[in-house]
């Protein structure tokens, strides 16, 4: 890395959307650092699907493509540390870092990613990313046809049985707590025969990641081949909090369509501030966050 310690912008975050965004930077000849702690949400999950011309690739095989082509452009800086403390100076900011390093810039891009919350049952955290999943569009393909589990409830549970009723006709709805649906819900899920178990779960039996069974509170199993789940999260990172960006209800950080946060001159990309979690989305945010914050900087000096 270059020996200064003040730049155009810094990026916190240098997975696949902080990438993005330094390649956007990077071409406009903008002096860019990336810090990057190295602890992507997806580093269990096998393959990486849905993502033009990557689909099958490993998400860390992209990962590391996408960094040896940013680092093409000298302007950008790559940092293996990780962000902890961060100051608005008001006409810039100054980023600390765990090795007790500070760095200043111009504009600050949050590409932090979220944290899923793990569930208290055995198995499960071996399981997430494998065999049990997030996301229809990202592992449905390859779970086709296969006996399914939905853990999640009410609203959320009945949305990707509707999804995944698609690609599997062999579902199972599992509430791991007295189930809450509506009549019209409940009317839907009886039509398309997917079952309900509201029992509470203990264990995700698995050999190496790949689920075998749900074991419930009262002894009972039932045979599983891969579930979806949906997860509680927290950001990532501090950093958002620190500078005071605001969340919206849902926990992500606020943006606008030009993905500027709640506070001048902060940007954020990526799973911190978008629902539909994908490496491509990740990709299109950080591209489009790259160039925003480019327009920005030639308005200021043109």
């Amino acid at each position: 890395m270059q020996a200064i310690n003040n730049f155009d912008v810094i990026i916190i975050g240098g997975s696949y959307a902080g990438l993005a965004a330094a390649m956007s930077l990077g071409r406009s000849l903008r002096k860019v650092l990336i810090i990057d702690s190295g602890k992507p949400c997806n580093k269990q999950t096998p393959h990486s699907h849905n993502f033009l011309t990557q689909d099958g690739k490993t998400p860390s095989e992209i990962s590391s493509i996408a960094k040896s082509q940013v680092l093409e452009y000298k302007t950008v800086n790559f940092l293996e540390d990780e962000a902890i403390h961060a100051i608005n100076n008001e006409t810039s900011f100054s980023v600390s870092t765990k090795s007790g390093i500070t760095y200043s810039a111009k504009k600050l891009i949050l590409a932090t990613g979220i944290k899923d919350v793990m569930p208290n049952i055995k198995g499960f955290a071996a399981c997430w990313g494998i065999s049990v999943v997030h996301c229809p569009y990202c592992h449905g393909y390859e779970i086709r046809n296969k006996k399914t589990g939905i853990m999640a409830n009410g609203e959320r549970a009945y949305h990707l049985a509707s999804m995944v009723g698609n690609l599997t006709k062999n579902l199972h709805v599992l509430t791991n707590e007295p189930a809450s649906f509506s009549k019209e819900e409940w009317s839907k899920l009886e039509h398309n025969r997917i079952s309900v178990i509201d029992k509470k779960i203990v264990e995700v039996e698995h050999k190496d990641g790949n689920v075998k069974a749900i074991i419930f509170d009262d002894g009972s199993k039932e045979v599983i081949d891969a579930i979806y789940a949906a997860l509680p999260f927290v950001q990532h990172s501090n950093i958002s909090n620190l500078l005071d960006c605001e969340l919206n209800e849902e926990g992500f950080i606020k943006v606008d369509d030009m993905y500027r946060t709640t506070i001048e001159n902060v940007f954020a990309c990526g799973d911190n501030c978008i629902k539909m979690r994908s490496l491509a989305n990740s990709v299109a945010s950080g591209t489009m966050v790259g160039a925003v914050v480019n327009l920005e900087l030639v308005k200021e000096n043109f």
